[in-house]
């Protein structure tokens, strides 16, 4: 049971960060109420990102568009160890 909950921990840790979209925000003079209200992101959208969680393809290409930068102005991938 040990070995199960330890691996389940692993498996769920995110290697996906999403600092350098607060960055790109912040850049860009856009707030989260400005996604949300003005381009309809939802605030669960920026709740999974502000707690680490996934995002679908499909929002990373939303903010994209909307930001006017590439996909690493937006999320980058971290090795573990």
């Amino acid at each position: 049971m040990a070995i199960v909950k330890y691996l389940t921990i692993i498996y769920n840790k995110s290697m996906i960060n999403y600092s350098p979209f607060w960055a790109t925000l912040k850049a860009k003079g856009i707030s989260t109420y400005t996604l949300i209200n003005k381009y309809d992101i939802s605030s669960g959208t920026i709740d999974r990102m502000r707690k680490g969680k996934g995002i679908s393809t499909l929002k990373i290409d939303d903010f994209c568009r909307i930001l006017d930068c590439n996909v690493e102005d937006i999320i980058k991938y971290e090795k573990d160890g």
